[in-house]
């Protein structure tokens, strides 16, 4: 059997598209109808917000590992969270947790190593965009991470929390979105574009984008798949036990 999925929830559309993504493209690794088995806890998003507006990284760390401690419970194998600003907190409370996790930044810089690109715009919430989380995981491949200004960052972490997260789809917020990818392409020379707020992608793809388009949320769910299905078949091979 495949590995027990352990999704760590944040905000209701992005957790749901890595739900959903989960379910749909199983079937593709194991078969009709076929997906690991997955199991989600997902705290009030109101309680990650007032850590975040405080600048509580302890404090969502916390609510982080309340979710892994209660999936490990019910028999998850591993973690993912399809919410990319509060990764910041993982590097705090990866020692104390109960389950392996994959990191979602991590996922990403793989694929555009695979992708061949160097340069590459990064777009989510002021608090994802102002952080490292994404600049570490790109750095320690030899890519580069370029930022939008300030007056972008607020404006996208504005749609992404006003707009995107409360389920509401607009063609201003897509034509914004599309205008600040434009001028990272044209004015900071990107190659590619990471949809680092898991959200993003309801709105913003290779069809429409200026630039390719990472979607964090997609790759992730991918990637847990894979992980499941390969994790399963070592544990059931002769000579693995213990590994």
């Amino acid at each position: 059997m495949p590995l027990h999925i352990g999704i760590v929830g944040c905000s209701a559309e992005g957790a749901a598209l890595c739900y959903r993504t989960l379910c749909a493209e199983g079937p593709r690794l194991l078969g009709p109808h076929a997906h690991p088995e997955i199991s989600m806890h997902t705290p009030s998003l109101a309680e990650y917000v007032d850590c975040l507006d405080r600048g509580d990284l302890n404090g969502v760390g916390e609510l982080m590992l309340t979710s892994a401690g209660k999936l490990a419970g019910i028999g998850a194998d591993f973690l993912i969270c399809p919410d990319n600003t509060i990764h910041q907190a993982l590097p705090l409370i990866a020692a104390r947790s109960p389950l392996p996790w994959l990191h979602i930044a991590e996922v990403v810089a793989d694929a555009a190593v695979a992708r061949g690109f160097r340069r590459i715009g990064l777009t989510g919430t002021r608090w994802l965009v102002d952080s490292e989380v994404y600049p570490q995981a790109l750095s320690a491949r030899g890519l580069i991470c370029v930022r939008p200004s300030a007056a972008e960052r607020d404006e996208t972490h504005r749609i992404i929390m006003d707009e995107l997260v409360p389920g509401r789809f607009d063609a201003r917020s897509v034509a914004g979105f599309q205008q600040v990818i434009r001028r990272m392409k044209d004015e900071d020379r990107c190659e590619a574009v990471i949809l680092g707020c898991t959200e993003i992608p309801l709105i913003i793809d290779d069809g429409n984008s200026p630039l390719p388009v990472f979607d964090s949320t997609r790759l992730l769910a991918r990637a847990a798949l894979r992980r499941a299905v390969d994790g399963s078949e070592l544990a059931q091979a002769p000579g693995t036990a213990g590994r």
